[in-house]
């Protein structure tokens, strides 16, 4: 990765960092089988995981020391927390650390309805919060 990365890196969810938008294609509740990694299961058994490069992207981040957020205008909030929260992302390739919940790579959530500029200029408040400190 280049040395020089910015402060905050924001990913919306849907299509973005999986292939499906949480509130039109799974149903709750989110559940994961036992120590399953980068895949939490819906009412039907349907699949929800990350793209394959994105735990690669997330781990490279943290890192760095980048501030990682979620910015999801979706009408489905607790699903899409459930996701992150079950989710186990997998070490980085030839590391011995254990498997971590994807809900622990992200330091802001905006996840809920509405526009996406309101997302943004609340994680920019927090953002601005965390330098002055």
């Amino acid at each position: 990765m280049s040395t020089r990365l910015p402060k905050l890196v924001a990913f919306d969810l849907d299509y973005t960092l999986w292939d499906l938008w949480i509130d039109t294609h799974v149903t709750g509740p989110l559940h994961r089988n036992k120590d399953t990694l980068n895949e939490v299961l819906d009412k039907y058994n349907e699949s929800v995981s990350f793209y394959n490069h994105v735990p690669q992207i997330l781990h490279r981040l943290r890192a760095a020391g980048v501030t990682i957020a979620a910015a999801s205008r979706t009408s489905a909030p607790t699903s899409a927390r459930s996701a992150l929260t079950l989710l186990l992302v997998p070490p980085m390739e030839g590391s011995e650390d254990e498997p971590m919940k994807a809900m622990d790579f992200f330091d802001q959530l905006e996840i809920y309805p509405g526009s996406k500029l309101t997302h943004f200029k609340t994680q920019q408040k927090l953002c601005r919060k965390m330098s002055s400190n």
